[in-house]
């Protein structure tokens, strides 16, 4: 795995007790009543997400990533030492997967000391260890590696239609339906963990906004698994633009519009379908592929104008984009504003609109 030279700035404490424990529907509300807050030039706002019209402008775009999640986590064993949990976290060139192995029964803590040649087992399927992905084995603990190219033997894809089940981590308080993990955007399936930015979208919310003058334009970017430890770098990902896409991308530059995007994948994505110019500055363009780009403050996003995010935990990577898009001393408000308010963490959770 590759670890980042750069480290957030953004400090507060770790959301152990403030993670969501359940989707949205099953504490009694809709997907859009969950908590929204605003940070710009006006300083902090509390709201909620059905509210998300009136903090945006005419003439805005909303860059939304239309990945669907699939089922990819997988009761195990690792031969010799027993059951774990298996996420399949991307489907590789040559029939191999990157996976991720955790303690069982509810992934809550990553396995890091399993070596190349280890042998996993998920119902028929057997799948050997390769070596480290994406590259030379390390972890900002010092100890062990994460993440895994295996080979497999037996068909993968069919035991994950079969016996899979969407990833989840120990916060929550029971599995959820596949349902419960794909946005209202989700329509090409292809990612290991939902992006959560958008889940609280509904159809109604979306018709307010294109009925204000705020277009809606897709991208694709299949996620991996979201379990970062802290310092480590988002894996690559595959991802798409297309012309449309970044034509109104330009169109909306052109006019004085902004482009705010819905959630850390989007941005990535758009972010990878760049081109620089010379004196002309940086273009969007049609583009599709891996992509290895990270954004940071020192690698500054050129096309994005404002997020829509969820909360993210400390040092992880996702927090250094925030801070890249929304500057240092925003995020560290936000994120003070929002621990002092009691959102609520991770993918079931609260929102927040970012707007420098």
């Amino acid at each position: 795995m590759t670890l980042l030279a750069e480290q957030p700035s953004t400090h507060f404490p770790a959301p152990v007790e403030t993670a969501a424990p359940a989707p949205a529907e099953w504490r009694g509300y809709a997907r859009d009543e969950v908590r929204l807050l605003v940070a710009g030039r006006d300083g902090i706002q509390h709201a909620r997400f059905d509210d998300l019209p009136r903090h945006l402008r005419r003439g805005d775009l909303l860059l939304v990533n239309d990945s669907a999640t699939e089922a990819r986590e997988l009761d195990a064993a690792l031969l010799g030492r027993g059951a774990i949990v298996l996420h399949a976290a991307q489907r590789l060139a040559e029939g191999q997967w990157a996976v991720e192995l955790r303690t069982s029964p509810d992934a809550r803590r990553p396995i890091l000391d399993a070596e190349p040649g280890d042998v996993v087992t998920a119902g028929a399927v057997r799948l050997t260890l390769v070596a480290p992905y994406p590259g030379r084995a390390s972890s900002p603990t010092g100890v062990g590696n994460r993440l895994w190219r295996a080979r497999p033997t037996g068909d993968i894809a069919a035991e994950l239609a079969s016996a899979g089940r969407p990833i989840a981590y120990g916060y929550l308080d029971r599995r959820y339906p596949l349902a419960a993990y794909q946005t209202v955007f989700g329509i090409r399936p292809g990612s290991a963990e939902m992006p959560s930015a958008a889940r609280p979208f509904t159809h109604e919310l979306v018709s307010a906004l294109v009925a204000r003058g705020i277009q809606i334009a897709p991208v694709t970017l299949h996620t991996g698994v979201s379990s970062q430890e802290a310092g480590e770098a988002p894996p690559p990902e595959w991802f798409e633009v297309s012309a449309s896409t970044a034509r109104l991308v330009r169109e909306t530059k052109s006019a004085g519009g902004r482009v705010v995007a819905v959630g850390t994948t989007a941005t990535r994505a758009l972010e990878s379908a760049i081109t620089r110019r010379g004196r002309r500055g940086a273009t969007t363009r049609a583009a599709h592929g891996w992509t290895n780009r990270v954004i940071t403050p020192e690698q500054p996003p050129l096309m994005i104008d404002g997020l829509i995010t969820g909360w993210h935990d400390p040092r992880a990577s996702h927090l250094l984009l925030v801070e890249a898009v929304a500057g240092r001393a925003l995020t560290q408000a936000a994120y003070d504003a929002a621990v002092a308010g009691g959102y609520l963490w991770h993918e079931f959770g609260d929102a927040a609109l970012l707007l420098p």
